[in-house]
C-alpha cells in the first residue's frame, strides 16, 4: 500500500511538472511583431544603400539582426495584403479590389496563431473592405482587436477617422494617426504581457502612401503648412514610429521574447500628392530615391524590381545573428508558414508558401524556395529565380544585369537555358491560367 501510494504520488508530480513545462513553453513562444510599411521599396532604407533619407531605427533592426535582398510583393497593395494573410496567390482566390474571400476568412494568419493561442492584433491599414459597411471584418478574420483608418471614408494621418475594435474613435482631433495606432499596439502588448499570453501584433503602416483622394471633403494638411506630406518627411516620420514601437517592446521588458519583422507592401510609389487644386486634380511630387549613389524612380504598380523588391528585416536578438544576410527567395505566401511556424501554430491546409524560418535559426533541414512569383490584376505575372524573371508572355531577362528589364534574353544557351528551363516548369505548377 505505502509502494502504491509513492507511485500514485510520483506520478502526480510528474503530471504537475509536465503541465508547468507545457506551460512554460506556451510562454515560451516569442511574441511577433510584424510592421508592414506601405508604398516602401527597398531603395529608401538606409540599410539597403538609401541616402536620400534618415532611417536609423529601420537600420538598427538591420544591425541587430538578418537583411533579405530577395523578398518579393505583388506590385500593389491589396493583393500583397490578400497574400500574406492567407499564404495564397491572388490568382487562386479571385479577391475583388478591397474585398477578402469569405471562405478564407478563418483560415488569415491572424486566425491560424489565435487558435495557437496567440492573442492578436491589428491597427493602421485595412483595406479589405469598406469599414461602415462591414467593421466586424477583422474579429471574423482572427484579430482580437483592431485600431484602423476608415479607408474611403477620411483622414489616415493628421485628425484621423479610425474604427477601433468596431467603433469610431471620437477623440483624434488635433492627433496625428501614426501616434495613434503605435499607442494603441503598445497597450494591447502591455496587457497581452500581463496576462502572460504571447501576442501578434501586425503595425499595417499608411506611411509612406500619400493621402487618399475619392472622399467628398479634402483630409487636413499638416498642422502650420499649406500642404500634406511630402514622400521623405512620410519616410522618416515611418521611421520614427517605428522606433517608438521598438521603444515600448523595450520598455515593457519584452526584447527577448519579441521577434520583430520590418517589410513592405510594394514598391515605392512614383508620384505623390501634395495639395489640392479642385475637384480631383493634385499638385504632385516625383518620387525617387538615391541608392548607392544611384538615382532611382518609384516603381509601384509594375512588375519591376523597383516595383516588387521590398525590404526584409527580422530582429530576434540572441536568436538570429545580429548583421546577418538571408541570401534566399521570399515571397509573400511565404509570411503564413513562417509565421504559424515561428509561433507553433498548425496550418489546417496546403498553401503556396514556404516558410524561411530556417534561415533566420540557420537549420540544416531548411528548404529553399525555388523560384518567386507576383502577378499583376490584368493578368501579367512572372516566375524568377534571383538572376533570371520569365513572364508569363514567355518576356525573358537577366534582372542582375539588367534589373530594368531593357533588353530581352532570346536564344539561350548554357545556365541561362537551364534555368529558363527551371522557370517554365515553375509556371507549369502553379497551374497559372494566364500563362501563354
Amino acid at each position: 500500500m505505502r509502494i502504491f501510494r509513492e507511485q500514485l504520488t510520483m506520478k502526480r508530480t510528474l503530471l504537475i511538472l509536465l503541465n508547468a513545462l507545457t506551460l512554460q513553453l506556451a510562454w515560451a513562444r516569442p511574441n511577433i511583431v510584424l510592421i508592414l510599411a506601405d508604398d516602401v521599396g527597398c531603395e529608401p532604407i538606409g540599410a539597403y544603400g538609401g541616402e536620400r533619407w534618415k532611417t536609423p531605427h529601420i537600420d538598427a533592426l538591420a544591425e541587430g539582426g538578418m537583411r533579405f535582398d530577395y523578398c518579393f510583393s505583388m506590385p500593389v497593395c491589396h493583393p500583397t495584403r490578400v497574400c500574406l494573410l492567407t499564404g495564397r496567390y491572388p490568382f487562386r482566390l479571385k479577391a475583388g479590389w478591397g474585398t477578402f474571400p469569405r471562405a478564407e476568412e478563418t483560415h488569415t494568419l491572424a486566425a491560424v496563431l489565435r487558435r495557437a493561442g496567440y492573442r492578436t492584433a491589428i491597427a493602421g491599414k485595412w483595406q479589405l473592405c469598406l469599414m461602415n459597411k462591414d467593421p466586424g471584418q477583422p474579429a471574423r478574420m482572427g484579430f482580437d482587436e483592431w485600431s484602423v483608418f476608415g479607408w474611403h471614408e477620411g483622414a489616415r494621418y493628421h485628425e484621423p477617422m479610425i474604427y477601433q475594435n468596431g467603433r469610431v474613435r471620437g477623440d483624434t482631433r488635433g492627433k496625428y494617426g501614426p501616434e495613434l495606432y503605435v499607442e494603441f499596439l503598445g497597450d494591447f502588448m502591455e496587457r497581452s504581457s500581463r496576462a502572460k499570453q504571447p501576442f501578434f501584433a501586425c503595425y499595417s503602416m499608411a506611411l509612406a502612401h500619400d493621402v487618399t483622394n475619392d472622399i467628398p471633403v479634402q483630409v487636413p494638411y499638416v498642422p502650420g503648412k499649406d500642404r500634406w506630406m511630402n514622400y521623405g518627411e512620410m519616410i522618416e516620420s515611418m521611421d520614427v514610429m517605428v522606433g517608438r514601437l521598438v521603444a515600448r517592446i523595450d520598455q515593457l521588458g519584452l526584447r527577448e521574447d519579441t521577434v520583430i519583422f520590418f517589410t513592405g507592401d510594394n514598391g515605392t510609389a512614383a508620384r505623390s500628392k501634395l495639395r489640392h487644386v479642385s475637384s480631383r486634380k493634385y499638385e504632385q511630387e516625383d518620387v525617387y530615391s538615391v541608392r548607392n549613389g544611384q538615382r532611382v524612380r518609384g516603381g509601384k504598380g509594375t512588375l519591376l524590381d523597383i516595383g516588387t523588391n521590398v525590404p526584409l528585416i527580422v530582429k530576434w536578438p540572441g536568436k538570429i545573428m545580429a548583421g546577418s544576410r538571408g541570401d534566399e527567395l521570399v515571397d509573400f505566401s511565404d509570411w503564413l508558414p513562417t509565421l504559424a511556424e515561428i509561433g507553433g501554430a498548425k496550418l489546417d491546409r496546403e498553401n503556396d508558401g514556404i516558410s524561411f524560418s530556417g534561415t533566420l535559426f540557420q537549420s540544416r533541414r531548411h528548404r529553399a524556395r525555388s523560384y518567386a512569383f507576383s502577378e499583376r490584376k490584368d493578368g501579367r505575372a512572372w516566375v524568377r529565380s534571383k538572376q533570371y524573371k520569365l513572364y508569363n508572355d514567355d518576356r525573358y531577362f537577366d534582372v542582375r544585369a539588367d534589373p530594368m528589364e531593357q533588353h530581352l534574353l532570346k536564344d539561350v544557351t548554357g545556365r541561362a537555358a537551364e534555368e529558363r528551363d527551371r522557370l517554365e516548369a515553375a509556371f507549369v505548377k502553379l497551374n497559372y491560367p494566364g500563362r501563354k
